[in-house]
């Protein structure tokens, strides 16, 4: 295979997959994973990816909100089992607030019918959890992000600010250990601000695409974040750096 062959291949596999880690690349390309870093270099530098711990993230991610019915399947499998891990921590009664994230909603898909308050910002969040008669569930209301089927807006903003929750469950874009949490677009970020400013314990719900991006706009630095819960795609190096922080880490 030609290196400009290659170079193709690559973009290709990183737009298709969303993110794509050095050591597939490598397999998939047939040559070594120091020849994949040297070439996600180049591509970088081009505008063509974006390099992430370990691998490799799609541009047209970074440049905004994907649709949700493509974040739907997107690392499903990781996301289900990273929801069903964070469903344990609910306890009856407890007042929780979950996002607008993909993962939320299989969360919301696995929440048992017992005693609760859900307040939310999603859509697909509240009409998931419409049949289960004993959850109380809120939405904010808001200005409609039609891609990602959300409320974000000053209401949105204001309406969150009415509220005290015992758990906040968040996903985001990005988890980077200087830069924290980040998302695609300012809308989204300062409602996830807001959340994480009424909320008693932040838990994080990322799979391990997300480690190492760096997205457009700042949530939170890792110090606002009480637990994180991801996928054992995860490597060991970036498990220790992430408890290194402070942040108690769960695999799934």
């Amino acid at each position: 295979m030609l290196v400009a062959e290659r170079y193709e291949k690559i973009v290709a596999l990183v737009n298709e997959r969303g993110s794509i880690r050095v050591s597939e690349l490598s397999e998939l390309c047939q040559v070594t994973e120091e020849t994949i870093r040297r070439d996600l270099d180049r591509l970088e530098a081009a505008g063509r990816l974006r390099r992430s711990h370990g691998g490799a993230v799609s541009v047209k991610e970074q440049q905004g909100e994907i649709p949700y019915a493509e974040r739907e399947v997107m690392h499903a499998e990781e996301k289900r089992r990273i929801a069903q891990e964070a469903v344990l921590r609910i306890q009856p009664h407890d007042r929780v607030l979950l996002d607008a994230s993909t993962t939320a909603w299989y969360m919301a898909s696995y929440l048992p019918d017992i005693p609760l308050t859900v307040l939310t910002n999603s859509i697909r969040v509240a009409t998931e959890l419409s049949s289960k008669e004993k959850v109380e569930v809120i939405c904010t209301g808001g200005q409609l992000a039609k891609r990602s089927l959300s409320y974000v807006g000053p209401l949105a903003e204001r309406s969150l600010e009415a509220y005290h929750v015992d758990k906040l469950f968040l996903s985001c874009k990005g988890v980077h250990l200087e830069r924290g949490i980040s998302e695609s677009n300012e809308l989204q970020a300062r409602v996830k601000q807001r959340m994480i400013d009424i909320a008693d314990e932040v838990i994080l719900l990322a799979d391990a695409s997300k480690f190492g991006v760096r997205a457009f706009t700042q949530v939170a630095e890792l110090s606002g974040v009480h637990a994180m819960i991801t996928d054992r795609r995860l490597g060991e190096d970036a498990v220790a750096q992430l408890r290194e922080k402070g942040l108690p880490v769960t695999i799934v």
